[in-house]
């Protein structure tokens, strides 16, 4: 559990912050950019919705996998594969961070870095009334290396973050979670307002085929091109298969949250051995339960169709 060094947020003032915010936000996004092939697609997605996102900065987060030789080879490749993508959009004026070279080592020990500095700067320029939406698709030792550095940016930020499996999972041993554990620990107990997207069980429901992204994707200009060819080099066979588009769920519960039902629950306990437990002593969190897949891909899908005129 966390210490009294972090502020304590009432249950009012979490129901209030938690709620899907009717107007425009602004957001950063931090994300493993070069892991998968997700993160390319949810940073379209951001860019494309400019109707209710205004994109101050992105980080670039650390990963250790088969493609990189390190987290901080990671947190590199991840910070090209950013930079690649603003142009492709023209949209290079958007500034990107170098986020953590490695893992926090214990809980109250951040990892310093451009990019957790950047975000305890932008949170103390926001509002406890005009938070600024903190989107997180990879580890995310960034986000919680801010709240350790300034735990005042608690009441100035909302977090939303795609990490872990869903409570009824047999277990929560998800790549993002489990890469930190102890920035996981600090952003489920701190009690810093967190939008929980779960992986297996929720957001494993928004798959899109080869076909599909061929049909709607491919002919949408040069991003189009670069996300076909992402897709299609994924995977040597594509018949009969599918893939999870993981990362897109974060940007879709900020576009529309009716498509991404959610409810408030006490935020759940980490075990050593990844599993959930709940304790009804605890502080609020949102919950997403369920993602109406078509939906998301139908806005995705003719939000580039409309980039390309």
């Amino acid at each position: 559990m966390m210490t009294g060094r972090y502020p304590r947020l009432s249950a009012e003032q979490l129901v209030r912050k938690l709620e899907a915010p009717q107007g425009k936000v602004s957001m950063v996004l931090d994300t493993d950019t070069f892991n998968e092939i997700d993160d390319q697609f949810a940073v379209i997605y951001t860019l494309l919705s400019p109707e209710k996102i205004e994109l101050q900065a992105l980080y670039a987060a650390p990963f250790y996998n088969e493609l990189s030789s390190g987290p901080q080879d990671g947190m590199e490749k991840s910070y090209e594969e950013i930079k690649r993508i603003l142009k492709l959009m023209k949209r290079e004026e958007i500034p990107v961070y170098r986020g953590s070279k490695g893992y926090m080592q214990a809980a109250d020990q951040f990892v310093e870095s451009d990019a957790a500095s950047n975000l305890v700067e932008r949170a103390m320029a926001a509002t406890p009334d005009e938070p600024l939406y903190v989107v997180a698709i990879g580890a995310i030792t960034n986000v919680a290396s801010a709240i350790v550095m300034n735990p005042a940016i608690i009441d100035r930020i909302v977090v939303i973050w795609l990490g872990g499996h869903a409570l009824e999972w047999p277990d929560t041993r998800e790549f993002n979670l489990a890469q930190d554990v102890y920035a996981s620990r600090t952003v489920l107990d701190c009690g810093v307002p967190l939008v929980l997207i779960p992986c297996m069980g929720v957001a494993s429901n928004l798959r899109t085929t080869l076909s599909e992204v061929r049909d709607y994707v491919r002919p949408v200009g040069a991003i189009g091109a670069y996300l076909y060819d992402t897709y299609e080099k994924s995977r040597d066979d594509h018949f009969a298969y599918s893939r999870v588009i993981w990362d897109i769920a974060v940007i879709a519960w900020l576009v529309d949250p009716e498509r991404v039902p959610s409810h408030l629950l006490q935020s759940p306990v980490l075990s050593d051995d990844y599993r959930w437990s709940l304790d009804a002593s605890r502080h609020l969190i949102r919950y997403v339960r369920y993602i109406d897949r078509d939906a998301v891909f139908h806005d995705l899908f003719t939000k580039l169709a409309n980039a390309d005129r």
